[in-house]
């Protein structure tokens, strides 16, 4: 089969630059690349609302590209990613994303956080095209992506609790634990794969996805999980670590320790042995402390702590 390369048009050139200049933005900032994601989306998304279908025909994945010995389009596999049909595609994707990523990539990191949503999102491209293949159906969207970040939240943080849409026969907005969102999504999915006809949507990418999080999480985050013992304290913490992400810069917090309340609050933050309950005292801790120099409150953002009048600044 003879496939026409298809040579992105100038429109979809600028789809391209901004999918790969926000998501070096956000690394060489210090961004969360949950945030630079979503962005990178939504922008790719108003342009595509400009380009008539182009970007959708040029940067959407078809599965038959694999079917041509090195297909020059392969790079859709990548751009696909990005590239939304309507306002509801995009929307429901990044408003699961928003709630879901920011949680999981504070878990472990910004690095080991884009790696398992690129390649995820890769993994279930390919999934659904070992099924489809010589197929020609464009597949755009974030879904196998996103799949795959609640495979590998379940994997690693099973417990962990996240807002999410829940189809309950109705979408119901609410905290779900991880494990239990993923178990239903994944049922759901099996469910309409085995028992429904064709409704537009890559059914076998979203668990393709959702498999291949699991996967890579078992992967790349095995050796990341230690336990710490202090003999020197009676009742020794146990600190999980999951990623550069979970690990807090005492010492930076010890030096806002100004008051007896304060001191209080970081001791529980220093010896608590629970995850979720040491991060609620961190909270509270953030929301309490003033500047050194002018005793004004102190703004904090992506583990960094700063003071509005430059007088103070530094990381946790």
């Amino acid at each position: 089969m003879e496939i026409v390369f298809l040579q992105p048009s100038a429109v979809s050139l600028v789809a391209i630059a901004i999918m790969i200049g926000t998501l070096l933005v956000a690394y060489f900032k210090k961004i969360m690349m949950t945030y630079g994601l979503i962005v990178a989306n939504f922008f790719v998304f108003l342009v595509t609302l400009f380009s008539e279908a182009q970007i959708l025909k040029e940067l959407g994945f078809q599965p038959v590209f694999l079917t041509v010995e090195l297909s020059p389009n392969l790079y859709t596999l990548f751009t696909s990613m990005f590239v939304h049909s309507d306002f509801l595609h995009i929307l429901g994707n990044m408003f699961v994303f928003f709630f879901m990523g920011v949680a999981f990539e504070q878990r472990v990191g910004r690095k080991k956080f884009l790696a398992i949503y690129l390649i995820s999102g890769v993994c279930g491209a390919l999934t659904h095209t070992v099924l489809h293949l010589e197929d020609t159906i464009v597949l755009v969207g974030a879904s196998g992506a996103i799949f795959g970040i609640l495979g590998a939240f379940a994997y690693a943080y099973p417990r962990d609790e996240v807002v999410m849409p829940v189809p309950l026969g109705i979408m119901v907005i609410m905290r779900i634990k991880v494990i239990y969102a993923t178990i239903l999504f994944a049922i759901l999915e099996t469910v309409i794969v085995i028992f429904s006809g064709q409704d537009n949507v890559a059914h076998f990418a979203h668990l393709g996805g959702l498999a291949s999080g699991v996967i890579i999480a078992a992967l790349l985050l095995r050796n990341t999980v230690r336990t710490t013992r202090h003999p020197n304290v009676a009742r020794a913490p146990d600190y999980m670590r999951i990623g550069d992400s979970d690990q807090l810069n005492f010492s930076h917090l010890r030096q806002l320790v100004r008051t007896p309340e304060l001191d209080t609050i970081f001791q529980r933050i220093e010896h608590e042995n629970v995850r979720q309950v040491r991060d609620m005292w961190l909270d509270h801790f953030l929301e309490k402390i003033t500047c050194p120099v002018c005793n004004k409150p102190l703004h904090h953002l992506n583990r960094k702590i700063w003071c509005e009048a430059q007088h103070f600044s530094t990381d946790y």
